[in-house]
């Protein structure tokens, strides 16, 4: 036949739209032409795939071929169309059966031996592909990932040459059962060890604040000086966070594949990033030509880690306070447009001032008080507002480091404060079908109504303190949260009060 029609998929944001790859054969000098939208990457196929075939004893036609990648308006980027044009050239040219292709979906990038390698954004095409019933055929590496999605059909190839011995019966390709798949991985992610709470000596009242924040998924704010433990308490907390459901675990995996991070040993570890403060607007929240996710989006159900956040530059900051209030980032382009989730719990560090030792028992600070000044106003008002938690993290007493002195840990391991998160979360959910820090205002006016005694005192504290609307709502989702923690059913004066006390900007 002179037309073949192999199906595909294409990616806009998490998004795996189906694209029809049409290759028609046509008399003519020999000529090799991709339309559809094509970028770079998609057009550099024509050569791929030519010594590919030429490489797996195929026959290329010294005819005109023209390639369609429909719909004509949706931009088709990456390598993963190698595959399926390749294949299109081989059924339109007789050599391989076009019955039962329909029933098919491929993508894959072409070695120019015939060998298939790995593709970005496999468990989204999967998740699309699933529901429109068919079979996905993806390299060997990307099956793997992609075998997570349950229902899902998928074959795993390791070049051309095995996928056409598919179609034509020869020798069928390994199906990916994804519970054996799973069985596997979870073993592997069994093995996996976080860093244990247990390892931070001192700062009780900074472990008691990073237990709330992981009960309710509140955002935090630590201020201290060099060295007293800032970092190590934020690479701590998704330890003390339960792990994922099976939903939130897929998705937030999509993201991570989407920007070729997926990892299957942290199928149901919350995702932990932590970008450096160099970081520009665009690696933050995501971007680009093709909008890819940022750092937000690839820390979804997970923890967003900010240290020296002063330095970050303020209009990079910025960009944070829509997704803080929304979980959601829509990256615009000109001529693409993308949405990725972005609910993210973020923790930032900072030093209390330019020099870091201000308030340190030991060591003076020599900041003058206009430079202390401008260092906190790099980050601003309404960005603060949107944390639900600010503590101080002093520095830690040396009698604390000693290890020969106190070899035994003088704190709880992580495995025992995340018992009692999750069980503060499962009454959350119980309640109101979420956790706290996700409550609307509708949703907090019906779950956290605090008692007599513990709004006389949030009243005081909104006048004394000047706390805006925003931060009224914050500190009644964490006095809720430590309620939880209780056990109570009711917010007194006490959750009340060590709410409010988590809503002063550190004084270091």
């Amino acid at each position: 036949m002179a037309v073949a029609v192999i199906q595909s998929r294409a990616l806009r944001g998490l998004d795996a739209p189906p694209v029809s790859v049409e290759v028609h054969l046509a008399n003519g000098l020999p000529a090799f032409n991709i339309v559809g939208l094509p970028d770079t990457e998609v057009r550099e196929a024509r050569d791929r795939v030519r010594a590919a075939l030429q490489n797996a004893q195929c026959d290329f036609p010294a005819r005109r071929i023209t390639v369609s990648l429909a719909p004509a308006d949706l931009p088709k980027s990456s390598g993963r169309f190698d595959l399926p044009i390749a294949l299109g050239v081989l059924a339109a040219t007789g050599q391989l059966p076009v019955d039962g292709l329909g029933g098919y979906e491929f993508a894959g990038e072409l070695a120019l031996d015939g060998r298939l390698r790995a593709v970005r954004g496999a468990l989204a095409m999967v998740v699309s592909a699933r529901r429109d019933a068919r079979a996905f055929v993806l390299p060997a590496a990307s099956a793997e990932e992609a075998s997570w999605v349950a229902d899902a059909r998928v074959y795993a190839a390791d070049s051309l040459q095995s996928v056409c011995a598919h179609l034509r019966g020869d020798a069928a390709l390994a199906h990916v059962l994804p519970d054996e798949a799973r069985a596997r991985q979870e073993a592997m992610a069994t093995s996996m060890h976080l860093p244990d709470l247990a390892d931070v000596r001192g700062q009780a009242g900074a472990k008691r604040a990073l237990e709330i924040a992981a009960a309710g998924g509140h955002s935090l704010l630590m201020s201290g000086p060099p060295g007293s433990g800032k970092s190590m308490l934020a690479q701590r907390l998704p330890g003390l966070l339960p792990p994922l459901d099976e939903e939130a675990a897929l998705e937030t995996s999509a993201i991570l594949s989407l920007a070729g991070r997926f990892d299957a040993r942290r199928w149901r570890t919350p995702p932990y990033r932590a970008p450096h403060h160099t970081a520009s607007g665009v690696a933050l929240v995501g971007g680009g030509c093709d909008p890819r996710p940022g750092e937000i989006s690839l820390a979804h159900n997970g923890v967003l880690f900010l240290d020296e956040l002063p330095e970050w530059d303020r209009r990079v900051l910025e960009v944070l306070r829509e997704p803080l209030e929304t979980g959601v980032v829509n990256v615009s382009r000109a001529a693409r447009q993308a949405s990725f989730p972005a609910r993210f719990q973020l923790v930032a560090a900072m030093n209390p001032c330019p020099c870091g030792w201000l308030g340190h028992a030991r060591i003076a600070c020599r900041c003058a008080p206009e430079r202390i000044s401008g260092y906190r106003a790099r980050v601003s008002g309404p960005l603060l507002d949107r944390i639900d938690m600010t503590i101080d993290v002093p520095a830690v007493a040396a009698q604390a480091l000693d290890v020969a002195a106190t070899p035994v840990a003088d704190g709880e391991p992580s495995v025992a404060v995340a018992a009692r998160v999750a069980a503060a979360r499962q009454r959350q959910r119980e309640r109101q079908g979420e956790i706290n820090a996700r409550l609307d205002v509708a949703g907090v006016a019906r779950h956290c109504v605090p008692g007599r005694a513990a709004a006389l005192l949030i009243a005081k504290a909104m006048t004394e303190r000047m706390l805006s609307a925003r931060a009224y709502h914050r500190v009644l989702r964490v006095a809720r949260t430590v309620a939880d923690l209780e056990g109570s059913a009711a917010i007194s004066d006490a959750h009340a009060g060590e709410a409010i006390g988590y809503r002063a900007f550190p004084a270091g």
